[in-house]
């Protein structure tokens, strides 16, 4: 806290003074610098010491120091009169503003950018996105108004020579969302004239220095400064700042605010335009003035986007209009030439600098703002104007800033010191008059209608004839002889110090000032001829175009006479002054501590005038004799009536003023309070404090209390209204289910006696809640649709239906071809048509074989193609029989009467293997790791015939149902892997010119199917199969082409219904299939 501050610094506030001398405040103020501390209070006010060298102050850690405190709780400091400016916006939705002030180099610049900082840092902690946006252009604008409007002084290296004003818009939350600048009085003279020493704009060295050599080469230009008339002045000049670092930071500054690449071209090009200007000569021959070099006219018609003769022309002759409306060129002598280019850079870089000020202001300007929707929008001001200035030569520049702090200064009057005193007498509080020096006279002086100096000046402009700078000097003399502030040396012959007919002097409130009359009129005129503009509005650049709207008028349309440049400088001064003071304003009084820029160096005389002319001992004065803080008594009870139980929610007291003093009864401040008529005035901000801390304590009670009635408000809002809804959508719902049930029953009324069973009826989509019911529905008319189906199958096709189902489910699409569509006949050894020669050879020994092993049926058999082992390698492949009964395997040998070469138990078998195409091989995998490879060879009833699909469905459908075991099926996309005699092999299948019949071949991991180079047809005198798919007309009852009475199976009386179907047309069989139940 500040209070707490160790005594070794000094008093952290002027007022705790013990008395208040100059000496004492001095003592203090030299104190507190030469340890470090560059702020000190008076009040709420801030008094800065320029440090002249970087501090460690300014930090995240001190930002969060100050963050929501309260002035007197941390050390001085800006960021401490930032908080309070921006809290007192907040909590009073108050528009604020924070006047910075003092003479040139005191550090005001820096002050105001600290103040930016510190404000874009404690807003939006939402981090919203166009709340930074609006942050980044407005901390960013500061960087490109310095390069533009500030210069190297013999006083300060970054000295503002323009004045600026920001207004930073704020919501309702707090938050930045947008603002506007307003720029006064530009230095436009130093652009073509500087004092020994100084520099002209940054904007020039940077652009020299620190531009590429791409971009110098083509504005026609060379990077050193010396080369230009408008900057070699400055040339040598040692300066702080880093030209080239700065110019890489103003071009990403212009990049972030938002100007195109076009308007960044644009705003060096008028740069260059400038500096080549200034290289411009002119010689005379006596008759006629020229342009020595034309050269350098080309370039500037080029980069301003003009005709080099147009140029030329302007440079060269005036275009007067007479009053008989003709119109003339008259051309210039050569002094007139000079001045008439003089005064073109001048304007040309002061209305470049008004509009980039206003570009920038189009992009930060708050848009689409809504009082109703966006609440109540408050305003932040932050005032960096130049400081009081006393050169060796001042001339009409330093008359018209001076003047500027003279308002300033008045209104650091009428707010802090005569506000004050009135109010106290209006109030009825006793009171110790101060006095102080009101300079309203000085002002009066200046600005006074028809007797001030700027009146004067004007009057010399509209003067008809030869008006000069010593004309006007002397009816000043002759006006103003019997002012106390006014002096010459006409009206003071003994003081040497001024020159007759040239200077005069005015009594300041910061000391006398010498003014030198020359040019005062010329600059106050600011003339500029009208060639210039017409040249400008006329460029096929759209920037250009736009600053010089003026340039649309032709010579002969008649123009209102503009105002001089004194008086726009003080109606914008006036204006600038009423904004002020409809806001609550908070100073920051910035003080030189030597000329020497030395940071050890503390020059008691210089500075003791600075104090004197700034009113700080004043000011403490009315502070100590005061009251720190004062509120009517309706605010103050409206603010702080939760701390006291008499007042809270409503006092019953006859008037506020009970109330109010209720509430300073129960928290003891009785003795630091004084009663106005209107208004509580508290003496010291400790006892502000204590309440603010009490209140802070309840707020949270207060919101969490309203919050509660209010959310139960809504809640029973919400409540009624969800039940309303809820009924709506529970009546809604019924309806929905009830109509959803009567749509199922209209379309599924009749479908017992459709023909497909109701399979093409398309059922109608379900409410949600219905999802899962329509599920279960959908699949029991699939079941009841499906056993329509199978009911109409003879019992002795059942075995057949329910392995290719088994056969389906197995393959599981990956098998293209697998005899689905043809009748399975299982024992083809035995079939006549399928084996003429041989099958009654094998009925006789499958007889044999089922007296002997007792097994109950045939599973399969057929001809094969097997690999035959011979000591574990392999030999040749032979032709065998296969006979797969329920519970063996045999290998038969054909050509020996069916001999039993080999007997397998079925149950060895673990698993079966096949090939995704329409091979014929299949390995039948053992648990002893001798797998049997083999390969189906077709009879004669159909050699087309693919048969692995039904020794594969029949054995799974076996294992299944029978021995109640799975049995494993594996498609191969490429090579079959298996074991032979405990050795794993890979079997692979290739096709091969000039194969008749299908073989195996040795390979170097096993083998390799050799398949022939034929294609798949129907034979010409076999009839097409047919397949009874899931569509028909009625019930189907085989799979196969079973009402041949040839058939071996064919039901004798039984009829059934046929489509053709191709071997390819598998997919719909399949779709039927998977609706036949199985069953044990």
């Amino acid at each position: 806290m500040a209070e707490l501050e160790g005594l070794e610094f000094g008093k952290s506030d002027f007022v705790l003074l013990d008395e208040v001398t100059m000496e004492q405040f001095m003592e203090n103020l030299k104190l507190r610098f030469e340890k470090g501390r560059i702020y000190t209070f008076i009040g709420e006010v801030v008094v800065s010491v320029n440090p002249y060298r970087q501090m460690d102050i300014y930090g995240k850690d001190a930002i969060e120091a100050y963050r929501g405190r309260e002035l007197y709780e941390n050390p001085p400091h800006l960021y401490a009169v930032s908080d309070a400016a921006y809290k007192a916006m907040k909590r009073r939705a108050k528009d604020t503003c924070i006047v910075i002030s003092g003479e040139s180099g005191a550090g005001k610049t820096e002050a105001s950018k600290y103040i930016m900082q510190y404000i874009a840092a404690i807003t939006n902690p939402g981090q919203r996105a166009e709340v930074e946006s609006v942050k980044n252009v407005l901390l960013k604008s500061n960087c490109v108004l310095e390069a533009f409007g500030n210069a190297k002084t013999n006083r300060n290296d970054n000295s503002s020579r323009f004045g600026k004003y920001m207004d930073i818009n704020f919501n309702f939350n707090g938050d930045p969302t947008g603002g506007h600048i307003n720029n006064y009085l530009l230095e436009k003279s130093r652009v073509v004239q500087q004092q020994d020493g100084e520099r002209n704009f940054h904007s020039f060295y940077q652009l020299l220095r620190g531009g590429s050599a791409e971009m110098l080469e083509s504005f026609h230009l060379q990077n050193d400064p010396a080369v230009y008339v408008y900057t070699k002045e400055g040339a040598g000049s040692t300066t702080s700042n880093n030209d080239r670092s700065n110019h890489k930071a103003v071009m990403s500054a212009l990049e972030v605010i938002g100007f195109s690449r076009e308007e960044i071209d644009s705003v060096y090009r008028i740069l260059a335009t400038i500096l080549l200007l200034g290289n411009i000569q002119f010689e005379s021959d006596g008759e006629s003035v020229q342009i020595v070099g034309l050269e350098t006219v080309n370039h500037i018609a080029e980069l301003t986007t003009t005709e080099p003769e147009n140029v030329s022309k302007s440079l060269l002759y005036r275009t007067v209009a007479t009053g008989g409306g003709e119109v003339i060129e008259k051309g210039h002598t050569e002094q007139d030439a000079c001045f008439g280019r003089d005064a073109f850079v001048k304007a040309l870089y002061e209305r470049l600098f008004g509009w980039i000020v206003g570009r920038i202001n189009t992009i930060i300007e708050v848009k689409d703002y809504n009082p109703v929707l966006h609440g109540k929008n408050t305003v932040i001001g932050v005032l960096d104007i130049y400081g009081f200035e006393i050169f060796d030569n001042n001339s009409f520049e330093q008359f018209c800033i001076n003047y500027c702090n003279e308002k300033l200064q008045q209104l650091f009057i009428e707010l802090i010191l005569r506000q004050e005193q009135d109010e106290y007498q209006r109030e009825g509080i006793t009171w110790q008059h101060i006095d102080y020096f009101n300079n309203q006279i000085i002002v009066d002086l200046v600005e006074q209608p028809h007797k001030g100096i700027i009146s004067i000046l004007d009057e010399a402009c509209l003067s008809v004839g030869k008006v000069t700078d010593t004309v006007c000097l002397d009816s000043m003399n002759t006006k103003l002889a019997q002012h106390p502030h006014y002096t010459s040396r006409k009206l003071s012959p003994t003081d040497k110090t001024m020159d007759f007919q040239r200077h005069f002097r005015i009594r300041h409130y910061a000391g006398d000032v010498t003014y030198s009359v020359e040019g005062f009129l010329d600059k106050n005129k600011d003339l500029l001829f009208q060639d210039f503009k017409r040249l400008m509005y006329n460029s096929a650049n759209p920037v250009l175009k736009e600053m010089w709207p003026d340039g649309q008028l032709s010579i002969t349309e008649v123009t209102k006479r503009p105002l001089t440049a004194a008086t726009l400088f003080k109606n914008s001064i006036v204006a600038l002054v009423d904004k002020l003071a409809c806001k609550e304003p908070y100073y920051v009084r910035c003080v030189k501590p030597n000329e020497m820029k030395s940071p050890v160096l503390f020059d008691d005389a210089r500075c003791e005038h600075q104090v004197a002319y700034l009113g700080l001992l004043e000011n403490v004065r009315v502070r100590r004799a005061g009251f720190a803080y004062r509120q009517p008594y309706a605010r103050f009870l409206q603010r702080y009536k939760m701390t006291c139980e008499y007042t809270w929610p409503n006092h019953l007291m006859a008037t506020d003023r009970e109330a109010v003093e209720a509430i300073v009864t129960q928290h003891g401040f009785q003795d630091d309070v004084a009663y106005g008529l209107n208004k509580l005035f508290v003496r010291t901000p400790r006892s502000l404090f204590t309440l603010e801390q009490e209140r802070a304590a309840l707020i949270p009670i207060l919101v969490l209390f309203l919050q509660k009635v209010w959310r139960g408000a809504l809640a029973r809002m919400r409540c009624r209204r969800m039940r309303a809804i809820y009924t709506i959508m529970g009546c809604y719902k019924r309806y929905k289910v009830k109509a959803h049930f009567w749509e199922v029953e209209r379309r599924f009324a009749n479908v017992r006696t459709m023909a497909d069973y109701g399979k093409s009826v398309e059922w109608p989509a379900p409410p949600a809640a219905l999802a899962q019911f329509h599920h279960i529905t959908f699949m029991l008319h699939r079941r009841w649709w499906a056993r329509q189906i199978v009911k109409n199958i003879p019992p002795s096709d059942m075995l057949e239906v329910r392995a290719k189902v088994a056969a389906l489910d197995a393959l599981s699409g990956e098998r293209k071809d697998w005899g689905v569509s043809r009748a399975w006949e299982r024992d083809y050894l035995a079939s006549v048509r399928d084996c003429p020669q041989t099958s009654s050879g094998f009925i006789r020994v499958s007889k044999e074989l089922r007296n002997k092993d007792q097994y109950g049926q045939v599973l399969f058999s057929g001809f094969c193609r097997k690999v035959r082992l011979k000591c574990n390698v392999f030999n040749k492949s032979t032709d065998r029989g296969l006979l797969v009964t329920d519970k063996h395997i045999y290998k038969l040998e054909p050509k020996k009467q069916y001999k039993v070469l080999k007997r397998l138990p079925l149950d060895a078998l673990t698993g079966l293997s096949v090939t995704s195409g329409v091979d014929q091989m299949v390995a039948l995998h053992t648990s002893s790791q001798d797998d049997v490879l083999l390969c189906l060879q077709r009879g004669e009833l159909c050699p087309n015939q693919d048969r692995v699909g039904e020794l594969l469905g029949t054995l799974v459908d076996h294992f299944t149902r029978v021995e109640n075991s799975p049995f494993p099926v594996k498609v191969c996309c490429s090579a079959v892997q298996l074991h032979m005699r405990g050795k794993p092999k890979s079997v692979t299948v290739e096709t091969k010119a000039g194969q008749t019949n299908a073989d195996f071949k040795k390979s170097r991991d096993g083998f390799i199917l050799l398949l022939p180079l034929t294609k798949r047809v129907h034979p010409a005198n076999h009839q097409q199969p047919y397949l009874i798919t899931s569509d028909e007309t009625t019930a189907p009852q085989a799979l196969g082409d079973r009402s041949s009475p040839d058939h071996p199976r064919a039901t004798p009386g039984h009829q059934t219904v046929k489509r053709p179907c191709p071997v390819t047309s598998a997919p719909p069989s399949q779709a039927f299939l998977k609706t036949v139940p199985l069953q044990k």
